[in-house]
């Protein structure tokens, strides 16, 4: 009898190790190529939400997660396309937090996710052209389309007295999707942009595209690129030249590398990118500091909400499989619901498992809407002393 027990304890213990699964999540970021500098904080953001719900060990019963990194490049889709393969087919991964650039993450989508079934959530790629990509419910993302950047840019520009810019962009989804949305919406308020053309990355001159700009005049230059490519390019000529002291900086040119980088030459120059002054912000920018990364970087607020959705949405549908939690993404982001923000994951578990609902606010007062994106909440930040400051939220 006391061997019966002892066998029948032995196959308990090991039914209950079986059951307990791991999840995989694949985090495909750029961290090679034009974005290499502020996606190690977007990384570890998607990571900390992801520590978070294993230190609590209640999702689906016991469930680990584990964080599978791949590279995207930023800007090369046969290589993140590959990527995106190896985490599916190879390792096994149940969902992206990913991509980042526009472009990659529109080939990842169309080339892996859609033909896999696999969910993305995307937190920074902000084509508008995303927003009506075929995408068989699998596709979301934590940032507000360039639609909206292009809106709230005018008014950062506009606030300052500003009716005339040359704007260049970087060849390619992102660049173009947000130039013409910038461009749009400063023509209609009553701006006039001057020129609106492109660039290319990975040029070690650019006094041609500068002397162009130049040429057409602006009081300032928006510079719609990458802030470790040619876009630092083109404001370090533009300086070099005198042709432009005052840059305008969207969301691909704002981190700390190009400030140290370009020095005393960037003091004054302005944009935004997406951001909120929200109690989750705060919150989220406590545990990032504990953690050791910079929870200011920019998308690293929203690679933590991509993880903790993507995680949140599982628990909901019981399930790992994306053709069964897809669905419950926006419920997770939107109300009705209790409010759940940063280091409160394990809580919004045990609502779920309870059967009660969760308003997912996060790090960056999400609010899915449409076709599953950000609402959009924008830092206004301009470069001051050596250092990238906040000076309003839109």
């Amino acid at each position: 009898m006391k061997k019966l027990l002892l066998a029948t304890a032995a196959s308990a213990l090991l039914a209950g190790a079986a059951s307990a699964q791991e999840i995989k999540i694949g985090i495909i970021l750029g961290f090679t190529g034009p974005l290499e500098s502020i996606t190690p904080n977007m990384a570890a953001g998607a990571e900390l939400a992801i520590a978070e719900v294993n230190a609590a060990g209640t999702l689906l019963d016991g469930a680990t997660v584990t964080a599978v990194r791949g590279d995207s490049t930023c800007i090369d889709a046969g290589a993140a396309t590959a990527a995106a393969e190896r985490l599916i087919t190879s390792e096994n991964v149940n969902a992206i937090m990913g991509a980042d650039c526009s472009g990659v993450t529109g080939a990842i989508l169309q080339n892996v996710a859609r033909p896999n079934g696999v969910v993305m959530i995307s937190p920074s790629a902000t084509s508008p052209g995303l927003s009506t990509a075929e995408d068989d419910g699998l596709f979301f993302r934590t940032a507000p389309s360039d639609a909206r950047q292009g809106v709230v840019m005018t008014e950062v520009i506009m606030d300052r007295g500003i009716k005339s810019v040359a704007l260049t962009y970087t060849n390619n989804d992102y660049g173009k999707g947000l130039a013409d949305a910038f461009a749009a919406a400063f023509t209609a308020a009553g701006g006039t942009v001057t020129i609106n053309a492109s660039h290319e990355d990975g040029k070690a001159d650019y006094s041609a595209e500068v002397a162009a700009l130049a040429s057409a005049g602006g009081d300032v230059l928006v510079v719609a690129g990458y802030t470790d490519q040619g876009g630092k390019g083109i404001i370090q000529a533009s300086l070099d030249s005198g042709a432009f002291d005052t840059f305008v900086l969207p969301d691909g040119m704002v981190g700390q590398q190009l400030v140290d980088d370009i020095g005393s030459g960037l003091t004054g120059s302005f944009g935004q990118y997406p951001g909120t002054d929200s109690a989750g912000a705060e919150m989220f920018q406590g545990l990032a500091t504990a953690a050791g990364f910079d929870g200011t970087s920019a998308f690293a607020p929203e690679s933590y909400d991509a993880a903790a959705l993507i995680m949140l949405a599982m628990q909901k549908a019981g399930s790992t499989a994306s053709a069964d939690f897809k669905d419950h993404v926006m419920d997770m982001a939107n109300a009705p619901g209790e409010q759940i923000f940063p280091g409160e994951l394990a809580k919004a578990i045990e609502i779920i498992k309870a059967g009660g609902d969760i308003d997912y606010v996060g790090a960056t007062a999400v609010e899915l809407i449409g076709p599953g994106e950000s609402a959009g909440n924008y830092r206004e930040i301009e470069i001051k002393d050596g250092k990238i400051e906040t000076v309003n939220f839109r």
